[in-house]
């Protein structure tokens, strides 16, 4: 019997707290994945907005001043990074497309410092001090995998993460990770009362998709306390993680600190675990039409 042959790639998740200083928070991510890259990192993922704290927490104007197009400062930085250190880099940007239109975007750089590509996120939210419908347009360019030279890497960004038609579309383009760039935490308010409920759904869907789809999945939330609109703000909770195909967490980063994940993970284990747990062979395909409707009536 033929044996699949092995493939490790270590990936390096750069959870960070966000300053007010769009330029400085750039430059310590900059530095933060040169760190990871000469730790052995060999495909880096930044956190959601990583430039600038969480302003969706109100619809304000005058922070659409803070987004910047694509080729870009945040892509000249990182191809930079990917050019000398020979490292993937999966970067978010606050895209600014064209005048009064944005979206939150990842720019994904292969290793020589290439820009393969664009992902704009497909699911906008618009819940209490999450508003990102007032900033961001709907994603235009559909799920995708791009051929790197670390493997076949899939990108989705935070709200994405709590869909599984996003993560099974880019599943059967043959993403071997996907990885989910994000912002989320805690209503302070409301920590005590449902916030462990909160995070274990936020982990156990993801969980469910490395699963359910036989990948890995690879997440980097923020960490820290920000009140751009003052009042209470949001509690960003970290705890950026990696699952592998049995939904299984591989390494959890801290709830309360910057901290670059470090993780190995093995991508010719994926044939043997959609062998036996084979979903993709099973699937109905010919009776889930009605997955393109609202609600069936």
């Amino acid at each position: 019997m033929k044996r699949t042959p092995h493939r490790t790639v270590t990936l390096g998740l750069l959870q960070r707290p966000c300053a007010t200083d769009p330029t400085e928070n750039l430059r310590q991510t900059v530095a933060a994945a040169a760190r990871a890259a000469r730790d052995g990192a060999q495909i880096l993922c930044t956190q959601e907005l990583f430039r600038t704290p969480y302003f969706c927490q109100q619809e304000d104007p005058r922070y659409f001043a803070l987004a910047e197009p694509i080729p870009g400062p945040t892509t000249t930085a990182f191809e930079k990074v990917a050019r000398r250190h020979g490292v993937v880099v999966i970067a978010s940007v606050f895209e600014r497309r064209a005048p009064g239109l944005y979206h939150n975007s990842a720019v994904i750089i292969d290793a020589d410092g290439a820009r393969l590509g664009v992902y704009r996120k497909m699911h906008i939210p618009d819940d209490p001090l999450y508003y990102e419908k007032f900033y961001f347009a709907p994603g235009d360019l559909g799920f995708c995998a791009w051929a790197t030279r670390r493997g076949r890497l899939g990108v989705l960004i935070c709200w994405d993460q709590w869909f599984p038609e996003g993560a099974r579309l880019t599943a059967l383009q043959g993403a071997e990770i996907l990885f989910y760039p994000t912002a989320i935490g805690w209503h302070p308010r409301e920590k005590a009362a449902h916030g462990q409920v909160q995070h274990q759904a936020w982990e156990t869907v993801q969980r469910a998709h490395a699963i359910a789809n036989g990948c890995f999945v690879a997440v980097v939330n923020r960490v820290g306390h920000e009140r751009p609109a003052g009042g209470d703000g949001l509690e960003f909770w970290g705890q950026s993680f990696v699952a592998g195909p049995s939904g299984e967490v591989l390494a959890k980063a801290s709830a309360d600190r910057a901290e670059t994940l470090l993780v190995e993970v093995e991508l010719g284990g994926i044939e043997t675990t959609r062998t036996q747990w084979p979903f993709l062979r099973d699937r109905r395909i010919d009776a889930y039409g009605a997955l393109t409707r609202r609600f069936i009536d």
